[in-house]
C-alpha cells in the first residue's frame, strides 16, 4: 500500500512541504511571525522557552526544536535568534543543515534591531519557500507512516468511541510495518499495569512505570495527589468520575500491540518500527509539539466535547466520538465516531473511514484546523522553573 509524499534527503516522506520559521527563544518570535506573515508557504513555531532556565530545559528546547525542523513536513528551515538566548542556535544551524534541508540563520542583535531582522528574513525566507516550491509528491510505502495519536475534551464517548477507532487504525498501521506512537503520560495513571503488560521486554516495562512514577512525583511536590480525583472540569462534565477512568478510555487509542519503548520528549524517531509511547503531558500545545517532533506527518485526535485546535506543521484529523458535538461541531470535527453511538456504523466502519481520510490527507487533503489555520498555540514542555 502506498500514499503520495515528499521524499527528503534522510529517506522520509512529508505530507506537506512547508518552510518552518523556528525562532530559537521566545524574544524572537514577533520577528519571526512578522516573516510568516509576508511569505506564504511557511509556518512559526511559536513557543515560549530559550531564556532563563535550567541548563537541562534550555538542553531540551534545543533539541526539541532540531527535532521539529528534522520533520519531514519541513523542506526547508529559517531559524530566527536574538543573539544571546540560552539554547544553542549554532547547534540548531549545524544540525539541520546536516539533513541535506536548505537552512539558513538570522540573528536580531547583529543586524541591528526588528526592523532590519524583518526585511532580511524575508527576503532569506522567499528564496527559501522558492527553492523547495517545485519539489513533487512521489510514491511511497505506507510503512515510512508515523502516526502520532492523542484525546482531549473527552467524554464517556471518547473511550467507547473514538479512541477505539484510533485503536483500530493504530493497528492496521503496525501491522502494515508504519510507526504509531502515543504520549499523555498522566493518562496512563491507573492504567499502567496494563502498558507494562504489553512491553516487548521488562525494561521497557519498567521505563514505563518510571515516567509514571515520575509523573505523579512532580504532582505531590505542590501537594496534588492525582489518584482518584479528576482535575478537568470538562471532563468531569463530560461523565468521566476519575482520573483512572479517563485512562482506561485513553490507552484504548493505542489499539493492542506491543510497545516497543518509550521515547523522551524531544526525540525524533528514525528507524523505530511498531508502536512506541512518547513521555508527554496532555495539554494541547506541548503535547502536539512533542508529536510534530518525533516526525510524525500527521495526529488523529480523539475528542468527545470538541477541540478545534492543531499545529502549524502537522496535520490534525479530528475523530469526534459524540454525536451531538459533531453535529454542534461539524465545521471543526473531520470524522463522526458519534455513528457508532447511535448505531449507524461499527468501529470498524468507521475505522476504515479514518483510514481513507488519513491516506488523503497523506497526499495532501486538509484537515478541517488546517483549512482555517487553527493551530498557532504551541509549546514545549520543560521540567524546570523559569528564572
Amino acid at each position: 500500500m502506498e500514499f503520495y509524499g515528499y521524499k527528503r534527503p534522510d529517506g522520509s516522506y512529508g505530507a506537506r512541504n512547508y518552510t518552518a520559521i523556528i525562532p530559537s527563544v521566545t524574544c524572537a518570535n514577533d520577528v519571526a511571525c512578522a516573516i510568516a506573515h509576508q511569505v506564504q508557504g511557511t509556518v512559526v513555531y511559536q513557543h515560549h522557552q530559550g531564556c532563563s532556565q535550567m541548563p537541562p530545559d534550555l538542553e531540551r528546547v534545543t533539541n526539541t526544536l532540531i527535532s521539529l525542523g528534522k520533520s519531514p513536513n519541513v523542506g526547508a528551515i529559517l531559524i530566527v535568534s536574538l543573539g544571546c538566548e540560552g539554547t544553542d542556535h549554532e547547534r540548531m544551524y549545524q544540525e539541520l543543515s546536516a539533513t541535506g534541508k536548505p537552512v539558513e540563520i538570522i540573528h536580531i542583535q547583529e543586524l541591528g534591531g526588528v526592523s532590519n531582522a524583518i526585511r532580511v528574513g524575508t527576503d532569506l525566507a522567499r528564496k527559501l519557500v522558492i527553492a523547495i516550491s517545485g519539489q513533487q509528491r512521489v510514491p511511497a510505502d505506507i510503512s515510512h507512516v508515523i502516526m502520532s495519536i492523542k484525546c482531549g475534551a473527552s467524554d464517556t464517548t471518547s473511550g467507547m468511541a473514538s479512541n477505539c477507532v484510533i485503536g483500530y487504525v493504530a493497528d492496521k498501521l503496525v501491522d502494515l510495518g508504519a510507526t504509531v506512537i502515543f504520549g499523555e503520560t498522566t493518562e496512563f495513571l491507573g492504567g499502567e499495569h496494563l502498558l507494562a503488560k504489553r512491553a516487548v521486554n521488562k525494561q521497557v516495562a519498567d521505563k514505563i512505570y518510571e515516567i509514571v512514577n515520575a509523573m505523579e512525583t512532580r504532582a505531590k511536590s505542590v501537594g496534588v495527589d492525582m489518584r482518584r480525583g479528576q482535575p478537568t472540569p470538562g471532563n468531569i462534565a463530560g461523565g468521566l468520575s476519575s482520573i483512572e477512568e479517563k485512562s482506561l478510555g485513553a490507552i484504548v487509542k493505542s489499539g493492542t500491540r506491543p510497545i516497543q519503548g518509550v521515547l523522551d520528549y524531544p526525540d525524533h524517531v528514525t528507524t523505530q518500527k511498531g508502536l512506541w509511547i512518547k513521555d508527554t503531558p496532555g495539554r494541547e500545545p506541548e503535547i502536539l509539539t512533542g508529536m510534530a517532533a518525533t516526525g510524525a506527518q500527521f495526529m488523529c485526535f480523539s475528542t468527545g466535547r470538541g477541540a478545534p485546535q492543531g499545529f502549524p506543521s502537522m496535520p490534525v484529523i479530528k475523530i469526534c466520538g459524540n454525536p451531538n458535538t459533531y453535529e454542534k461541531m461539524e465545521n471543526d470535527m473531520d470524522i463522526n465516531a458519534g455513528l457508532i453511538i447511535t448505531g449507524e456504523k461499527t468501529i470498524e466502519e468507521v475505522g476504515e473511514e479514518v483510514f481513507a481520510k488519513i491516506i488523503r490527507v497523506l497526499g495532501g487533503e486538509m484537515t478541517k484546523n488546517e483549512s482555517i489555520q487553527y493551530f498557532s498555540a504551541i509549546d514545549i514542555h520543560c521540567l524546570g522553573p523559569v528564572i
